[in-house]
């Protein structure tokens, strides 16, 4: 076996409306690289993983577990694994997906599955359980994605030409506890008009009118009226970003990290005003990722 390298964007999902099928990849990545050795070992290279990744229930390592169980395939097979990570855990930008990912794409290579894209996209959305943020982590760009039975059906497009102003809080959010306050039930009426506000968000994305795309971020009706109350001071986020021109702001996935949709051209110095007023929040400047999984080595 040789030494492969990969990475795998994070992404933020739902923009609003778009509850559990629109995801974008971003510039934040899980880097694995894969060494030939006589036992299988994972090594943590940043501290956020340290105690983490070497764990038998940690998710990368069941995932690539369960996949190879799919296939019917025995224990791993031995390697070293250095996993690093840039993506901050629980705070709604792609990390539990990207590790999921992860365990494909390891799972992949040493059991030498030869898997397809479209292969991985159906695993990993039977997995993570929707399709939003895997998908993208896998292929890249923004996606809108829908699952019908055990078909994933996936429509590409491009938000080149906008940037993403993550606003990360100091604390984590899991995706259960974030799930927990939605309803089970919206009545018809309600149905109607948040599907309309997300066929509109779509079409204005496709067409890159940011401005449209913005307002319908925050018209949302499917989940952030009710998460919000968990979110710090998200109503407050949200009113000084418009000020300072960004064109929507919205919850990342499931939260707590708050991304804006800012215009390019300013978005260092939204971000200078963002980081001198809001200190309990990190504030970091993303762009989308175009590529999905990238192997970096390969030979």
């Amino acid at each position: 076996m040789n030494s492969r390298s990969f990475r795998i964007p994070g992404s933020t999902s739902n923009l609003g409306p778009g509850f559990d099928s629109i995801g974008i990849a971003l510039n934040l990545y899980l880097h694995i690289t894969i060494y030939p050795a006589d036992s299988l070992h994972f090594e943590a290279l940043t501290p956020n993983l340290v105690g983490v990744v070497d764990q038998d229930d940690h998710l990368i390592v069941r995932t690539a577990q369960q996949v190879g169980a799919q296939y019917n395939k025995g224990p791993l097979p031995p390697a070293t694994i250095k996993v690093s990570n840039d993506i901050p855990l629980a705070r709604g930008l792609g990390s539990s997906a990207a590790a999921i990912v992860a365990g494909i794409e390891i799972a992949d290579y040493l059991y030498e599955l030869h898997l397809s894209t479209h292969e991985k996209i159906s695993i990993a959305t039977k997995m993570e359980g929707h399709p939003d943020n895997v998908v993208p982590s896998i292929i890249g760009g923004c996606v809108i994605a829908h699952v019908e039975e055990e078909e994933v059906l996936v429509q590409s497009l491009s938000v080149e030409g906008c940037s993403f102003l993550a606003l990360i809080p100091n604390q984590q959010l899991k995706t259960s506890e974030a799930r927990r306050v939605l309803p089970n039930q919206l009545l018809y009426q309600e149905a109607v008009s948040a599907s309309s506000v997300a066929n509109v968000l779509v079409a204005a994305l496709a067409q890159h009118n940011w401005e449209l795309a913005g307002k319908m971020m925050e018209k949302d009706y499917f989940h952030q009226p009710y998460r919000k109350s968990l979110i710090p001071r998200f109503d407050e986020l949200q009113s000084f970003m418009k000020k300072q021109g960004a064109y929507g702001t919205f919850l990342s996935g499931a939260g707590p990290t708050v991304l804006s949709m800012v215009p390019t051209t300013c978005a260092t110095e939204i971000q200078d005003q963002v980081t001198r007023t809001f200190l309990s929040h990190q504030c970091v400047l993303l762009q989308q990722d175009n590529k999905g999984v990238d192997y970096l080595v390969s030979e």
